[in-house]
């Protein structure tokens, strides 16, 4: 009897399991799907917004730096949705916003030198 109850909670815990793993599997799918959209929608504003050579820069940029690219790529959208872009970037005009968006984000690095004092012998007089 110990052998058919442990049997049935065994199938009752894998059948949750499953069920678990399921849910799971269905939010990655969705999560999956959400990113797909997000990434199709910045796409294709920047297709509106850009010409064919600032896509290319921009692209290669990507490659070389992502998180700058983003920047740039957010920075884009964001002036689009505002209305604050007259046309099409041309690839002068991005490379223009490429120089204001690294200025903005320029690191600052500074070196300081910590003297430690050592004795000197000079500095005491042994007579």
């Amino acid at each position: 009897m110990a052998d058919d109850e442990l049997e049935a909670i065994r199938r009752q815990r894998m059948a949750e399991l499953q069920s678990k793993h399921g849910d799971s599997s269905n939010d990655q799918q969705g999560q999956q799907e959400a990113k797909q959209r997000e990434t199709e929608m910045r796409n294709s504003m920047l297709a509106q917004v850009l010409d064919q050579s600032a896509r290319a820069r921009l692209s290669n940029l990507a490659l070389v730096k992502p998180e700058k690219a983003k920047a740039v790529e957010n920075y884009l959208i964001q002036m689009a949705r505002m209305g604050q872009l007259g046309g099409k970037i041309s690839e002068t005009g991005l490379i223009d916003i490429l120089e204001k968006v690294s200025q903005q984000t320029e690191k600052k690095t500074t070196v300081k030198f910590n003297r430690r004092k050592v004795m000197d012998s000079d500095d005491e007089e042994d007579d």
